[in-house]
């Protein structure tokens, strides 16, 4: 069950649009929804579902659909590496096998301590900052060496 602070989010979220479109705020109300709980469970889509107003297929295809979202329990720490070709060309391909080799895990894989889960992603949007990274959603990491590297796992495994 979402929190009654994760409903009020939701609730902001859904008075930017007309009664007749609350579908529009799916995408939102799902970023609220991971951030308190860390992924997305069926139960907790069909409760989006259900307070929008709108078929639970529908938002397991907006989940489904987008990179972002978390369909299974992450570490507490998820990296998203870009592999688009202009990274994976200026770095990208080196920096996620640097991450693969500290944490013993491939992409898709969480560490048996749960601090780190790493994903390969698409295009950020910063491809004259490769290798860029995306840490949990919502940090952007660019121009990521391998001392660059070695330095954000440190910190984030504190």
């Amino acid at each position: 069950m979402l929190s009654e602070q994760c409903l009020q989010k939701i609730d902001r979220e859904l008075a930017k649009y007309p009664a007749d479109q609350r579908q529009s705020a799916v995408m939102a109300a799902l970023a609220h929804a991971q951030v308190e709980q860390g992924w997305l469970s069926p139960e907790t889509m069909q409760e989006i579902a259900d307070y929008i107003g709108m078929p639970a297929i529908a938002v397991q295809e907006v989940a489904t659909f987008y990179n972002m979202y978390n369909l299974k329990p992450v570490g507490k720490n998820k990296i998203t590496v870009c592999t688009n070709l202009p990274c994976a060309l200026s770095g990208g391909e080196r920096a996620g096998q640097r991450l693969k080799d500290a944490l013993g895990i491939d992409y898709r894989g969480t560490t048996e301590d749960g601090q780190f889960t790493l994903v390969e992603g698409e295009c950020m949007g910063a491809c004259g900052d490769a290798p860029v990274m995306l840490v949990n959603n919502h940090r952007m990491c660019s121009f990521m060496s391998d001392d660059k590297i070695d330095a954000l796992l440190e910190e984030l495994n504190k």
